[in-house]
């Protein structure tokens, strides 16, 4: 007989949780505070646009196939992935730009146009990134409650000189600046500073370079929409507009949650998806917290923020030089990376990524118009930042930078727009000091540094989602779903798992 359990939040982390949780035969209830589901994933619909509010970036799809897979179902027969080529388009302050993709000799022939003496250097880093991914992805889906789980795996990163930073190992091997950031900024997918991230992470280079990056047609919300439906036949009961006001302690155990309304659900096991530090710090009185105390969330070091802004156009840029995806990098980089991180002020200057789905999908936006969305990192809610004042003019800085530079006349042919600020992410989405990726993943806040996919304060609370391990990006939050469920229903974790073989195979055949 399965278990009754609550998921708190709908991100992608509560989302495979619920699906793989009612697989095994569990009676799940999913509440989500807002309108539709998402989390962060969340879809804006703006006079015939839709905006993706969260990640626009898939990798790992064998992540998602399993979870259908489990279900007895084709993934396939509920959203389309297509490929990305190239997977980014990176720009220096110049306009200059270094496209990469997953075919080692044309990455070789970007290179040679900035420093031909990197060609040697890149292919040399590429050799060690396996070994470094191998080492990484057997980390992602097992839980790391105890400290002996670190001490089994300390040699390997030790080995593979985690404790040197993203950027310091890339610059072993690449000796031109703009190519070290090309291959460094990875980190800042995750919430991460590639100044100070450990090496591990230029697995995500190489998990880009084998299997590819992909588009879900319609936009990230077809995948959050694909899951709803998946529930649904899976018999999950979703409650929207239903904010939790507390999770209920007694005798140190989760006993179920209290709803903004008064009406309290109980339950054997509560998973939240909802941020972490929020969870603990709101969600549950710190009389019943004694390891994750106020204190303790607190001196956790969080992720920086992100102002983003959603704009469509009423004509179509196809004649640029952009693609799907790209990056826009300012004249500086350690020196803007350490004003971010140090949360103190607003930068003048900034980075940008920004997204052009309507190159892939033209069905993102009415006919014979374009979406976009950009984005710029910026300091959480620790710097000394009034956004209630500053956003107006960030704002008009960016969009001036980007019709100055890439989009002639855009102000002009505008008629969509919104954005999101550090304050949308503290107050609508639950984020800790307006965190966009919760815990920052450096060297001593990864895996068991992490807070723990099962509280140490209460057996039967779990965590999914970026702030618990293995960590942010649709990789990390789909993985803490498959260690919340081996940890749930212990016997079925016994069992090589799908991805594991599907990761095996895929090694063998890399």
């Amino acid at each position: 007989m399965g278990q009754k359990i609550i998921v708190i939040g709908s991100g992608f982390g509560g989302l495979a949780a619920a699906a793989r949780l009612a697989v095994k035969g569990n009676d799940v209830t999913l509440f989500e505070k807002r309108d539709k589901l998402g989390g962060r994933a969340y879809t804006y619909e703006i006079n015939g646009f839709k905006f993706d509010g969260g990640p626009t970036v898939v990798t790992a799809p064998w992540l998602l196939d399993e979870i259908w897979e489990l279900a007895g179902r084709r993934r396939e027969d509920y959203f389309e992935l297509i490929p990305n080529d190239p997977f980014y388009k990176i720009f220096d302050h110049q306009g200059r730009a270094f496209s990469y993709n997953g075919d080692h000799e044309y990455i070789l022939s970007q290179i040679e146009q900035w420093n031909p003496r990197d060609k040697d250097g890149y292919t040399r880093f590429m050799a060690t990134t396996k070994e470094i991914f191998d080492a990484g992805m057997a980390l992602i889906d097992k839980p790391f409650l105890h400290f002996g789980d670190m001490l089994r795996v300390a040699p390997d990163l030790v080995r593979l000189q985690s404790y040197r930073s993203v950027y310091g190992y890339v610059s072993k091997f690449i000796e031109n600046d703009f190519l070290r950031r090309c291959f460094s900024f990875h980190p800042l997918l995750i919430g991460g500073n590639p100044l100070d991230a450990p090496s591990l992470y230029v697995l995500i280079h190489y998990l880009e370079r084998e299997w590819g990056i992909f588009y879900a047609k319609g936009g990230t919300g077809a995948i959050v929409n694909a899951f709803g439906k998946l529930l649904d036949e899976l018999g999950v009961k979703v409650h929207l507009n239903t904010e939790i006001q507390e999770i209920v302690i007694k005798d140190r155990r989760v006993q179920g949650v209290r709803l903004a309304d008064g009406t309290v659900h109980t339950a054997d096991a509560v998973v939240s998806n909802a941020d972490v530090g929020w969870t603990y710090l709101n969600l549950i009185p710190k009389q019943h917290r004694r390891k994750n105390s106020d204190r303790w969330v607190k001196s956790k070091k969080f992720s920086m923020s992100l102002f983003v802004i959603y704009f469509g156009t009423k004509k179509r840029y196809t004649d640029t030089p952009l693609a799907h995806h790209n990056i826009i990098l300012s004249e500086r980089y350690k020196g803007l990376l350490r004003e971010i991180f140090a949360e103190q002020d607003l930068p003048e200057d900034f980075s940008l990524y920004l997204h052009m789905p309507t190159l892939t999908d033209p069905s993102m936006a009415p006919e014979g118009h374009e979406a976009f969305y950009v984005l710029s990192p910026v300091p959480n809610l620790n710097a000394n930042i009034d956004w209630t004042t500053k956003a107006r003019p960030y704002r008009d800085a960016i969009m001036q930078f980007l019709e100055d530079n890439y989009l002639p006349d855009l102000q002009a042919n505008i008629v969509a727009e919104h954005h999101i600020d550090p304050l949308h992410f503290q107050n609508t989405l639950n984020s800790y000091l307006g965190s966009a990726f919760s815990v920052e993943p450096t060297l001593l806040q990864s895996a068991w540094f992490r807070p723990h996919n099962r509280s140490e304060d209460f057996e039967n609370l779990y965590f999914v989602g970026a702030g618990t391990h293995p960590g942010a990006g649709l990789p990390g939050v789909i993985s803490s779903a498959k260690i919340v469920d081996d940890l749930l229903n212990p016997a079925g974790a016994t069992a090589a798992s799908k991805t594991s073989e599907a990761m095996a195979h895929a090694l063998q055949g890399a």
